[in-house]
């Protein structure tokens, strides 16, 4: 063992204390994890679960655990600190029925092309996302927030995400497992997020979101075996850089009516960028946090926030008519969440849906 680590094995140091990433606020009008932090934590665990009691109780006292663990402050830790962990939790649409059927949260994902979901792989009752700088407290966190009566873990997902890519303004973007630079555009702006990501109302919604969550299996192989031209045209934006093939810098938005002298737009009609384009769908702007993954096979695991599910629904649908993208890709699990409003101490988590 001595000489396998002299040989080139070598544990890495332990990081310094000054180096550790520090804490995220957990309590506030929303919950992190969406926005916060603003450059994502490198570690994604995804957890979906069904619930068979009362949905206030169990919320209140999961609100409790999650701002303990968040604060280093549970035994559950097994002596680790907590870092920049967040929590992020929703509900999904039948528990969002039983408070009222109208709310924003209550209508269920329908089924698109390109899946192979297993009945136990959609839907579901409890959406936690748990991320973190170190790859070691996402489980952990996991088991310590499920250890309750009442609930069943239907699926999970991890992921990482890579290196942080500079695209405008201190945000960042990672490459995915094609070798593209993925999230770039999003709302970005105050004013964009109160218009697409926040729900502004009714009241027991406030200050929440609409998660979409998607486990993708990409076909890497075929991708990777096609020209890099080939590969750019059905993304729409150079593999190197992340800029649009119709020009400028990487924060740009695509000039969709660009063309060559041949009249031939330089983003192709099949191009990713153009098919889940805001104004070619007609729909508001998603905040995507998607993460890739190596098991069960390479993929991306994708969360995706917005105000209202009509605009990942309309952006799927544009994608279906022609998306270049799509042919690499099958969806093997799915949902959709109303991600609650912030909580603290005094409002606990799901106290506005949920009496507890």
């Amino acid at each position: 063992m001595t000489a396998g680590l002299a040989a080139g094995c070598h544990a890495a140091p332990a990081p310094d204390a000054e180096n550790r990433p520090g804490p995220i606020l957990s309590t506030g009008v929303h919950q992190a994890g969406i926005m916060t932090p603003q450059q994502p934590q490198s570690h994604l665990l995804v957890v979906v679960a069904d619930v068979s009691v009362a949905p206030g109780p169990l919320l209140a006292g999961l609100g409790r655990r999650i701002l303990a663990v968040t604060a280093g402050k549970d035994a559950r830790l097994l002596g680790l600190p907590a870092g920049d962990l967040t929590v992020t939790a929703g509900v999904g649409p039948r528990l969002v029925q039983t408070a009222d059927p109208h709310l924003p949260g209550a209508k269920d994902l329908p089924p698109a092309a390109r899946e192979a979901i297993a009945p136990a792989c959609r839907g579901g009752d409890l959406l936690l996302q748990i991320c973190a700088g170190d790859p070691l407290l996402p489980p952990i966190v996991a088991a310590a927030l499920l250890a309750t009566r009442g609930v069943r873990e239907r699926w999970r997902q991890s992921g990482a995400r890579g290196p942080h890519i500079a695209v405008s303004d201190g945000q960042t973007a990672p490459r995915n497992v094609l070798g593209f630079v993925d999230g770039i555009v999003g709302p970005r702006a105050p004013v964009e997020q109160q218009r697409d990501l926040w729900l502004a109302g009714p009241a027991p919604v406030a200050g929440g979101t609409i998660a979409v969550v998607r486990r993708m299996v990409l076909d890497v192989a075929r991708f990777a075996a096609l020209p890099v031209a080939e590969q750019e045209a059905v993304f729409g934006r150079r593999r190197d850089t992340g800029v649009p093939l119709s020009g400028g810098v990487i924060g740009d938005g695509p000039e969709l009516g660009a063309k060559t002298p041949d009249g031939r737009y330089l983003v192709p009609a099949g191009a990713h960028v153009r098919r889940a384009h805001a104004n070619v769908v007609g729909a508001g702007l998603m905040l995507r946090r998607s993460y890739s993954m190596d098991a069960p096979a390479p993929g991306l695991l994708f969360v995706s926030f917005q105000n209202d599910l009509h605009t990942f629904t309309a952006t799927l649908a544009s994608m279906e008519t022609a998306d270049a993208l799509l042919p690499f890709t099958t969806t093997t699990a799915s949902g959709t969440f109303l991600v609650l409003p912030g909580f603290d101490e005094q409002r606990p988590l799901g106290s506005t849906l949920f009496p507890s």
